[in-house]
């Protein structure tokens, strides 16, 4: 049942819970001072006008009360539109799309990604397809490294604006924020993305730039170890175990506090190949889900 709400509502499983808690918060209110209303007027129950009082604070009161429950949760966006196709039901129409963003204003608040990648853009591919028709996150930029790179033909076939970086621009001059900024981005998705990033741009994004590395980090981390650098190194050491993790990003190579980890088995049969596919497997499953948790738990703050 929840994987189906989380579906159909396009939320994580953070936001489900904190939509059920004012969805609780609300009833128990509204029960409340219903009883209190009725109680103050002293209206005998066996009165008609006691169930017509009772079904109005239903209806208006409730719908009011969730908004301002909302709000503390982090949810207002939500229930704001939640509210709209209720009022929709009874012919009341609202200009523009919920989910749409008009010049530099929109009815959602959005928290706009951009995805830097370097090569195929698979993991890409997962985190658009996941936020396509998100209420409130939206892949707004792609941003690559190299000339030619699977993960542009994806931005071109989704109809997403990407850029081509230059390495002296990125790593000695603005490090492209004043262009992430017109993009008017909020958060960085590193997808298989092989340069450092610079200083300016990790402080110009503080806890906003999130990294999947094919290993169970602190093993396995820093400079060149990446792809299949990374797996021969599992097998050559003779782990039994491999993984994910999804961290944050600071001034170091793969240094950033953890966030997830998801692991996989390592067996005497396995190559680099194959141990590359366990972990992509990983990652698909994963990596979008833990991007849009992460956002939900910085917008609820």
């Amino acid at each position: 049942m929840f994987q189906k709400l989380q579906s159909k509502w396009k939320v994580g499983g953070w936001q489900l819970f904190l939509i059920f808690c004012v969805f609780a918060i609300t009833g128990t209110l509204t029960a409340y001072i219903s009883r209190q209303i009725t109680g103050w007027l002293d209206i005998d129950r066996t009165s008609p006008w006691f169930w017509v009082l009772k079904i109005l604070v239903l209806i208006f009161g409730y719908q009011i009360i969730i908004l301002i429950i909302s709000f503390p949760f982090g949810q207002f966006s939500f229930f704001w539109n939640y509210e709209k196709k209720i009022l929709r039901r009874f012919g009341v129409s609202f200009p523009g799309n919920d989910s749409t963003v008009s010049g530099n204003t929109s009815e959602v608040s959005l928290t706009r990604i951009a995805i830097f990648a370097s090569g195929a853009g698979s993991n890409a591919q997962k985190i658009i397809d996941r936020f396509r028709n998100h209420l409130y996150i939206k892949v707004s930029l792609v941003v690559c490294n190299k000339p030619g790179a699977g993960v542009l033909s994806i931005a071109q076939k989704e109809k997403i604006p990407f850029i081509v970086i230059d390495k002296e621009r990125f790593f000695r001059s603005d490090a492209y924020i004043p262009v992430l900024k017109e993009h008017e981005i909020d958060f960085i998705v590193l997808a298989g993305f092989l340069w450092k990033i610079p200083t300016e741009l990790v402080r110009a994004f503080p806890n906003k730039i999130v990294n999947i590395h094919p290993a169970l980090l602190p093993k396995y981390g820093g400079k060149g170890m990446y792809g299949q650098f990374v797996h021969e190194a599992v097998i050559n050491a003779g782990d039994k175990e491999s993984g994910i993790t999804i961290h944050f990003v600071d001034e170091q190579y793969d240094h950033g506090a953890a966030i997830f980890q998801a692991k996989c088995l390592v067996v005497d049969t396995d190559t680099a190949t194959s141990l590359a596919e366990k972990i992509h497997v990983l990652e698909h499953i994963h990596f979008p889900r833990v991007v849009e948790e992460v956002i939900e738990v910085q917008r609820a703050r």
